[in-house]
């Protein structure tokens, strides 16, 4: 299942007040549109983000928005919040099963309820976070001039009444049709009213009290409270190491970070022996403590004959990330005496960071040689080092001793 995920952040918050939008403010020393994004970079079933903003802060968007562990993409916000949303679904992934949608002025949902929302639009199609009423509630009649008291019409039964929030999650279809009566001039306050009127069921999933919207000057100190109780929990950070070499042979060819270079001499093994990938694989294995390549890819395994290394470090990049690890950054270090590699590293670095699922920025390739010394200096092998950086502020039950 493929999600995605739009931060709709592309109002002013008028309400709110201030010189900055309101999703730009910080609380507790972070900006609650940083606060937001957050929870979806480092959620597990969460594959892409895209961000809508106000048009002036597309070109020159939040530091925090660059060089991220996923790869976050940047819309132009609309006139109306559906605008918004409208033009961030546009930019999603075509791949997408799922599309979970959130307030970047919410910015204390849980990670469970995340989950709880994605897993439930997989179910019904779409879902929304939501709080049952828990004070009586009364409707308002009707007032004949703006000036007159709000007199009670009736009392709506407490047990039928829910507060919606975000986030929302649809299926792709079902987000599809009911974007479209945007464009026919429908006005709605949430991406699941336009669902109801588009036909589709939509599922409530039980809410958070902490999960609230920040709105008003009222709600500031609320959330300050909140992110400072909140804040007591830190990341764990685990940094992994990787090594691999292997002998150049004529008849095969040289791949390294994906990208074949062309050279008389190939490195020998059984899958493409990329060693820039192998290291890789190996370092964001060791970071999370689950082995190393070759418990997981065997070179016993017809499977992987001839295999692009870089399928083997996106399923090591899938598995950390299903064990609760955000991958951070990969460094790469390849010992080569020839060919030069210099005028291959860009297209080396988009490869792996297409594989690991992170932004390119967030990984390093550099080529050196070993002058001469030993096998990879006279020209006979071709190794690589690398290092890898993970942080999860979930650590497995399985790395907590008793």
């Amino acid at each position: 299942m493929f999600v995605s995920a739009i931060i709709a952040a592309g109002g002013r918050g008028l309400r709110l007040g201030g010189a900055v939008p309101k999703q730009l403010l910080a609380v507790q020393g972070k900006p609650l549109l940083e606060r937001s994004v957050d929870l979806f970079l480092g959620h597990p079933l969460v594959d892409e983000i895209v961000v809508a903003l106000p048009a002036e802060f597309v070109d020159n968007p939040p530091p925090y928005l660059i060089g991220t562990r996923k790869r976050v993409r940047i819309v132009a916000g609309g006139a109306r919040r559906q605008d918004s949303v409208a033009r961030a679904f546009a930019a999603v992934d075509r791949a997408a099963d799922i599309i979970v949608i959130h307030d970047a002025a919410r910015p204390f949902a849980s990670e469970a309820l995340v989950e709880r929302t994605i897993r439930a639009a997989s179910e019904s199609g779409a879902a929304l976070a939501a709080m049952a009423a828990r004070d009586t509630v009364k409707l308002a009649a009707r007032k004949v001039n703006a000036s007159a008291p709000s007199m009670v019409e009736t009392t709506i039964p407490r047990e039928d009444v829910y507060l919606a929030q975000t986030p929302q999650a649809f299926r792709h279809e079902v987000l599809r049709e009911a974007l479209a009566l945007s464009e026919r001039d429908v006005d709605a306050t949430d991406e699941a009213m336009l669902a109801e009127r588009a036909g589709y069921p939509v599922q409530l999933v039980e809410g958070e009290s902490s999960n609230i919207k920040v709105t008003v000057p009222d709600d500031l100190p609320m959330a300050d409270a909140i992110a400072r109780e909140a804040g007591v929990e830190q990341p764990v950070v685990r940094v992994g190491t990787g090594y691999d070499l292997h002998r150049l042979v004529a008849g095969r060819p040289l791949v390294l970070g994906g990208v074949t270079i062309p050279f008389e001499l190939g490195a020998l093994g059984h899958s493409d022996a990329d060693v820039v990938c192998h290291a890789a694989t190996d370092a964001i294995l060791g970071a999370a403590a689950l082995g190393d390549i070759g418990r997981h890819f065997p070179d016993t395994d017809p499977q992987w004959k001839d295999a692009s290394s870089l399928r083997l470090l996106a399923h090591a990049a899938r598995l950390v990330r299903r064990h609760g690890y955000d991958i951070l950054n990969v460094d790469v270090t390849v010992i080569l005496e020839r060919p030069k590699i210099k005028g291959f590293i860009d297209r080396m670095r988009e490869e792996v960071a297409r594989a690991v699922g992170i932004h390119d920025e967030a990984v390093s390739i550099k080529g050196k040689t070993n002058e001469g010394v030993d096998a990879v200096g006279r020209g006979e092998a071709v190794a690589a080092h690398a290092v890898a950086a993970l942080a999860t502020v979930r650590r497995p039950e399985s790395h907590v001793r008793s």
